[in-house]
């Protein structure tokens, strides 16, 4: 069995961020809510505690009754976590005179203690709380400073409990990754035996066991999740595999044709539907982001409802959720971020159970799962594309027309990527139609046409994202052939926000 660290997800924003580090390490881990900690799992072989938006003494702050993971797993408490596990024991947590932020050093670090070993004095770390640890139980040994944090990092005598008060996982800790690595390996014995290959090894037996002879459908969209979704399945239950590929009119330019080609040389059973009438007259007069996505969502089950019904004893739905979809659709708060058309369970009248073979998996694992698996780049490489199309790429009400407009801009700004060879550098791409129009002179006659704008990332799992910088010369290229030959566009702006605080889809 494949063994494990479980993160205990306290509601930070970076808690992801430490998934991500400890996968990093070739080590897997499962993120799970503060409260729902797996005590009957035997793999599990270290806990880290998260940070948290909240302080340690808020009358609303998440608590767990750690009596039960003390001293049967390695501890590692982050931020809030360290907060926590000091003040559950009787030290000392107060608001700081002013608001910890930023980079910081350590000036002082204990020789020999393993959580430290091969960090160099001054190493830089990333601070951020409003709180600190003002004291520590007797049992509690400082073992690291900054010149402003006395208690950087503690260890509890003669147990595997420790706490940061800064944040490892993050860019600007520069030796965190080490620190983690410290902890998972030699602390908690990991292997680092997690790998591409070794996940396709145990997902496949594991979709094996769990499918049996049943006859599964999946809901292609062209991206990569959906088609790696669709590869494993596919070694794993071979002919029970029925793949749907809907086109519910918001696709790309050509999209339909071009994915259908695609998946010929993957050797799948694809159908391909053309539902592109119901969903313009289902979206007809809805402008709110929302309940757009949840109509397409409820578009996609019946569509699928339909098509499975066609096919004999099917069972299963499966989809290419990843991590983050989950992540996002429901913070540890409760705040919704946005929802996503394929989380949150089926319908009761479809009768058919869920399979999402890569739910556990960031972005960039599914791309190095489906190299592995030996799929052509041109699919793996390609560019995150949202579930509702570009439905959620117009801002206001969706018409055919409108989607014209913005399939014919996007199809220019996506091509001019690839042909100046800045598609690869990219994370996502893509044009917003902005619901305002302005006035433009096109030989010599006034227009009052619509404005759109590009939008370009870089980013490494979609949970944090910066907007990519891309060439003047591109830019104005790009501009002046949207305009020129875009009937309806007079106007071309560029997006520099990064995410947080806005995210990458504008919907």
């Amino acid at each position: 069995m494949q063994e494990k660290i479980i993160i205990l997800d306290f509601g930070s924003q970076t808690t992801q961020l430490i998934g991500r580090r400890v996968r990093e390490l070739d080590t897997y881990c499962e993120i799970v809510p503060f409260n729902k900690f797996p005590h009957n799992d035997p793999t599990v072989k270290g806990v880290i505690l998260s940070g948290s938006p909240f302080s340690v003494y808020d009358e609303n702050a998440f608590k767990i009754d750690l009596s039960e993971i003390r001293g049967k797993y390695p501890i590692l408490g982050i931020c809030y976590g360290a907060q926590f596990i000091a003040y559950t024991n009787g030290g000392t947590v107060e608001p700081a005179n002013t608001r910890e932020y930023g980079r910081a050093h350590l000036t002082s670090i204990v020789e020999g203690n393993v959580l430290f070993k091969d960090i160099p004095l001054n190493s830089q770390v990333w601070m951020s709380h409003g709180d600190t640890i003002t004291s520590i139980p007797d049992n509690f040994n400082i073992i690291a400073s900054t010149d402003k944090v006395k208690i950087a990092a503690y260890q509890v005598a003669n147990e595997q409990v420790w706490g940061v008060q800064f944040h490892p996982e993050v860019y600007h800790s520069t030796d965190g990754t080490q620190i983690l690595k410290n902890f998972v390996v030699d602390v908690c014995g990991c292997k680092q035996d997690w790998s591409p290959a070794s996940f396709i090894e145990s997902t496949v037996a594991e979709l094996k066991a769990q499918l049996g002879d049943d006859k599964v459908v999946l809901g292609l969209s062209g991206g990569v999740d959906s088609s790696v979704a669709a590869v494993l399945l596919n070694k794993a239950i071979g002919k029970n595999l029925t793949c749907i590929f809907v086109d519910h009119g918001m696709l790309r330019k050509d999209e339909f044709k071009k994915v259908m080609e695609d998946y010929e040389c993957l050797g799948l059973n694809v159908i391909g539907v053309d539902a592109s009438e119901k969903f313009f007259s289902e979206l007809a007069g809805v402008s709110e982001p929302e309940q757009k996505r949840k109509i397409i969502g409820k578009g996609f089950i019946d569509v699928f409802d339909v098509e499975a019904h066609k096919i004999e004893d099917v069972k299963w739905l499966a989809q290419g959720t990843i991590y983050p979809d989950i992540i996002e659709s429901l913070s540890i708060t409760g705040t919704v971020i946005k929802s996503h058309h394929n989380v949150g369970g089926l319908p009761e009248k479809m009768k058919l159970q869920l399979c999402e073979p890569l739910r556990l998996l960031f972005k960039d694992e599914v791309r190095r799962v489906g190299r592995q698996l030996g799929m052509p780049e041109h699919l793996i490489g390609r560019h995150p594309f949202p579930g509702p199309g570009l439905a959620v790429r117009i801002l206001g009400d969706i018409t055919p027309e409108k989607v014209r407009i913005l399939q014919d801009a996007d199809d220019i700004f996506i091509q001019g990527l690839r042909d100046w060879g800045l598609y690869d550098q990219v994370w996502q791409a893509g044009v917003i139609l902005l619901p305002v129009q302005s006035v433009g002179v096109m030989g010599d006659e006034r227009t009052y046409e619509r404005a759109v704008a590009l939008r370009a990332v870089t980013s490494t799992d979609a949970m944090t994202a910066d907007w990519a910088h891309l060439p003047y010369e591109f830019m104005a290229k790009v501009s002046n052939d949207i305009i020129n030959k875009v009937k309806g566009v007079n106007r071309v702006t560029y997006d520099i926000s990064s995410k947080p605080p806005a995210t990458i889809e504008w919907e």
